[in-house]
Order: structure tokens, then sequence, then C-alpha cells
């Protein structure tokens, strides 16, 4: 009997067959049994490959940031390489340079505390003046009569809501905004209606914080985005309705306070360290209410008036200039925060002092 090769059993009758073009061969050696496997003879993208292209990438500005090799931003004030035009300056957009790693952008206030630098910019003396040229409509006005005081105070208060969502980086945020001003009026509206009493702007204040609340109920964006946005639409509505204590204050008192922080933050404008800027402005500020307190029935009262409200100015000024504020910013929140947040001063010891 002639030897046959050792054969799997085929019920079927069937004959194996190996690949096309060779014999059979019955596979009892498995190294044997390698030679006819399938093998992929493409690139694949191995670990190797990923860090050679990585390693290889012609511009780091837009290159892919992978854990092997991770490339920090290069800051937009000092551009590198020779593809950077000479005198390039990229301060104006305020961030660095975009990336497809995911990477966020980087705007001047991360950057300057990054490096070490403080991020707090004061307005100047050009937003002082604007300051101070409205604090003189007010004290003008105010001494004209009640509806001649509603233009100027109509004016801060639309500022104040406006330079607000600015300064919290919310622009534009029209809704927000629109809704802070009418706030502001509503509650002009009431305090004319109510005899001038200080429970009007109270009511309105409580009023708006339900409307922001149902605001933002209705936005679609994020939790956190949702909680942001309705902090800084009742922060921006309390300032501009609050700026409505000086139609409440009486009219000496609004005089006074007035004049107060338009001499205080044109002294605190000066080019003097800090500490004492703020020790000339309130000075000035007690100075201006002695000078102006002897014109109305107030006399060397309005000393106390006009350092209360300086103080108050002084706070505001303090909040416009944090977190490396646009010119912008100084122009709207760095203009109307000194006069706003002084109103419940000027209308409290107004009071107090009459």
């Amino acid at each position: 009997m002639t030897d046959q090769p050792n054969q799997p059993y085929d019920p079927y009758g069937q004959q194996p067959q190996g690949w096309p073009g060779q014999g059979y061969q019955g596979y009892e050696d498995p190294h044997a049994a390698q030679q006819y496997t399938q093998q992929w003879q493409g690139q694949t993208w191995e670990t190797q490959n990923h860090q050679q292209v990585s390693a290889q990438a012609p511009d780091p500005e837009t290159a892919i940031l992978t854990p092997q090799s991770p490339q920090p931003l290069r800051s937009p004030r000092t551009p590198q390489g020779p593809a950077a035009p000479a005198g390039a300056d990229a301060s104006a957009s305020g961030y660095g340079p975009a990336t497809v790693g995911g990477n966020q952008r980087v705007t001047d206030a991360q950057r300057a505390r990054a490096e070490g630098r403080s991020p707090i910019i004061e307005p100047g003396m050009q937003p002082a003046a604007l300051t101070a040229l409205l604090g003189l409509l007010l004290a003008g006005a105010a001494a004209v009569g009640t509806y001649a005081l509603l233009v100027p105070l109509v004016v801060l208060q639309a500022v104040t809501a406006a330079g607000w969502f600015r300064l919290n980086g919310m622009w534009p945020a029209r809704q927000g905004i629109a809704l802070g001003f009418a706030g502001a009026l509503a509650a002009d509206a009431a305090l004319l209606v109510s005899g001038r009493s200080p429970s009007a702007i109270l009511g309105t204040l409580g009023v708006w914080v339900l409307l922001a609340l149902v605001l933002q109920l209705r936005s679609h964006a994020d939790p956190d985005e949702r909680m942001y946005g309705l902090m800084a639409t009742v922060a921006a509505s309390a300032l501009a309705i609050v700026a409505g204590g000086y139609l409440a204050a009486a009219a000496d008192a609004v005089t006074v306070g007035a004049v107060a922080v338009a001499v205080a933050v044109l002294a605190r404008a000066l080019p003097l360290p800090t500490p004492a800027s703020v020790v000339v402005a309130l000075l000035a500020a007690a100075g201006a209410g002695i000078a102006t307190g002897s014109v109305t029935d107030l006399g060397t009262s309005g000393a106390l008036l006009g350092a209360g409200a300086a103080g108050c100015a002084l706070i505001g000024h303090r909040v416009a200039s944090y977190d490396y504020p646009s010119r912008f910013v100084h122009f709207t929140a760095g203009v109307a925060l000194p006069l706003a947040a002084a109103a419940p001063a000027v209308y409290v010891l107004g009071r107090a002092l009459a």
C-alpha cells in the first residue's frame, strides 16, 4: 500500500485546496503555516512614526502638539522666526497664536499674571476728566431741579450698564445691557411717581433680579455660562438702579457729593504712588465738600459728605482698573463706576447730615 500523507477528514468528499497556484500541504508544522499567512505590508500609524512626524514639524506655530513633544504658547509680543514680519505687533488682538492642539488663547491678563506683572491698569486722566465733567453736570442739574437732573443721570446709568458687561469680558451682551438700563429707567420712574422714596429703588431691584433669572433660564448656553451671565446681569442692573440714588437724595447733597467725586477722581489720576494718591484724593474731596457746602445749607458738614462719597468713588475706580481692562472699559466703566458707587453714600450721608 502506498503511503498517503495525513489529510484531514472531509465529510463532503471534497479535496482540500491550498492557496491558488500552490499545492496543498497539511500544516502540521505551525511555523510552516506562517509563510502562507497574509501579511500587511503598508505603513501603519505606530508610535515611532508618530514621534517622527511630531519632531519634524516644520512650523512650530501650526504644529500638532502631542504628549511626546509639548510646546508652550509663544507670546505674540515677541514674534520669532523668519516668517514674522519686521515690527509686527500682535498686542492689539490680546491673544496668543492659535494652535490645533486644543490650547486655549492667552489673554493679556493671563499673560501678565504668568509674567508676574500686576493686572491692574488705572483709567488715567482722560476718563477722569469725563467723570469730573459728568459729576459737574449732575451737581449743576441738581441745583436746577429734579427733571433737569434726569438728563445726566440717564446718561450715567446707560454707561454704567454697558461698562460693567464690557469689564466682565461679555461683549456684545445686548439683552443684559438693555435689561440693566431698562431697570434704571423703571427705578427713575418709580422714584418720580412715589415722591422720590428710596423704597422704589429696592422694589425695582427685586423685580429686576427675577427678570434676570428668567432671562437666563431661557438661555440654551452651558450652565456655567448661564450662571456667569446671571451674575453679570444682576450686578449691572443693581449698579444702574442704585445710581438712581442721586434722584432720591436732597439737591444740596447731590451737589456736594458730585463735586467731591469729580475732584477726587482728578486727584487720583495724578502721577503719584497709589497710597499717596488715595490720601490726596480724599483730602481734596473733603476740601471740595467744605467749599461746596458753604454755598449750600450743609456748611462744614459737607467735608464728611465729600470724603464719604469720594471713598465710595475710589472703590468704583479700583474696580474699573482690574484685570487688564481695555480702552473701551476705561471710557465706560472707568467713567461711570466712581459716580455710580458714590450714589448710596450721597443719599445716606445727605439725609444724616441734613
